[in-house]
């Protein structure tokens, strides 16, 4: 009889705490997943710096990129385009040969594939300068080229 009553209070039990664990509210106002003072003494903080100084770089224009824009380059006949690293090129008008080096030419992002020394500088297309090596463009006639990134016309 001992055994049965054990049993009985046994199973009582675990029901008992299942049903509280099922009914229990995490993150109510007695048990908070964060209390309010961390919200107000470390996260707020925190994430008022982080806000001023990127809206700081933002201004001073010496963020990652996000503000850098295109701008159109005038260059003459026979003139040159010498490019930087990392600077990128489309031609809206005229016509161009690539100046590359024996290291690679100019990765035309648009087409997918590397332009070599002398080929003609394909129109409306995304042209990258992967290193600062003397890479860039020749105009054949008076172009038009939108530039990002650092040049210098000989």
């Amino acid at each position: 009889m001992k055994t049965k009553k054990f049993r009985i209070a046994t199973v009582v039990l675990c029901l008992a705490l299942c049903f509280s664990a099922v009914l229990a509210e995490p993150g109510g106002s007695d048990d908070p997943l964060i209390s309010q003072s961390y919200i107000e003494n470390v996260l707020m903080p925190s994430i008022k710096q982080y806000v001023e100084s990127r809206i700081a770089e933002v201004n001073s224009g010496t963020g990652s990129g996000a503000t850098d824009a295109f701008t159109v380059v005038e260059v003459k006949k026979s003139q040159q385009l010498i490019c930087a690293a990392g600077t990128e090129l489309i031609l809206r008008m005229g016509s161009a040969t690539i100046i590359a080096t024996e290291k690679g030419g100019l990765a035309d992002t648009t087409a997918g594939f590397d332009l070599a020394n002398g080929v003609t500088m394909p129109a409306n297309h995304l042209l990258i300068v992967p290193v600062a090596d003397g890479r860039g463009i020749k105009a054949t006639s008076d172009t038009l080229v939108m530039v990002k990134g650092g040049y210098t016309i000989k």
